[in-house]
């Protein structure tokens, strides 16, 4: 539960994939008692309900009318967030291999983007919030207190990827490597909220940090954050 009273702000978490966000961004959330958002999570579930609905990723118009149809809901669990689509969990779903390769295609779309960070900035309009993703300290939360840039080399994110991958899902490292090396060009190169580093950001790379490293290093730079805040 989000902590209440005065002296609350806003931290946004961009990075590539692979780099950690969603395990930084919900354990600092914890730490704070804030309310973490996952907005990867909602573009996946965007993705998830037009590979059901049998829509090509480049059908913009056809998964940008159904983006705005959606009910997407991101509820607190024990084992994190829920992500729940149309009433149904779709939290392991959305983790699929399937969907790594189709998300980035989906999120550059105008009206998902649009339509997502109308409910983001929805939920972080009381302060409060820990958000992740690839262009929030950008556009999504520009006047967010605190914005980390969370990154590390290909070859590490493809190794924690690849553990994260269940069974069946699980392809050569090698493999994976690539396709984050492709996923960082669309992600980077798209013409809508690409990924880039905001210009007031923290950079921390993770590649030879532990998760609990980084989580420190942000639970502190929030201290400070919120001393100017007051």
């Amino acid at each position: 539960m989000m902590q209440k009273g005065a002296g609350l702000i806003n931290i946004a978490i961009d990075g590539p994939a692979g780099a950690g966000k969603s395990t930084v961004a919900r354990k600092v959330a914890e730490q704070l008692r804030y309310v973490y958002i996952d907005t990867g999570a909602m573009y996946r579930a965007v993705t998830f309900g037009a590979l059901r609905a049998g829509i090509e990723p480049g059908d913009s118009e056809q998964v940008g009318s159904l983006a705005a149809s959606l009910d997407i809901r991101l509820l607190p669990s024990e084992n994190g967030q829920k992500v729940v689509l149309g009433g149904e969990d779709v939290t392991e779903q959305i983790r699929s291999r399937e969907i790594n390769l189709r998300v980035s295609r989906v999120a550059a779309i105008e009206q998902v983007r649009t339509r997502l960070v109308s409910m983001q900035r929805e939920l972080a309009g009381r302060k409060g919030v820990v958000m992740d993703g690839r262009d929030i300290g950008t556009h999504v939360l520009p006047d967010a207190e605190l914005k980390v840039f969370l990154t590390a080399s290909v070859r590490i994110r493809a190794e924690r990827r690849y553990r994260e991958t269940g069974q069946a899902d699980r392809v050569d490292l090698e493999q994976l490597e690539r396709e984050i090396e492709q996923r960082d060009r669309l992600d980077s190169e798209r013409e809508i909220s690409p990924l880039i580093c905001a210009e007031d950001a923290v950079v921390i790379d993770s590649t030879s940090l532990t998760i609990e490293q980084v989580v420190s290093q942000i639970v502190e730079l929030s201290r400070t954050k919120k001393v100017e805040a007051k």
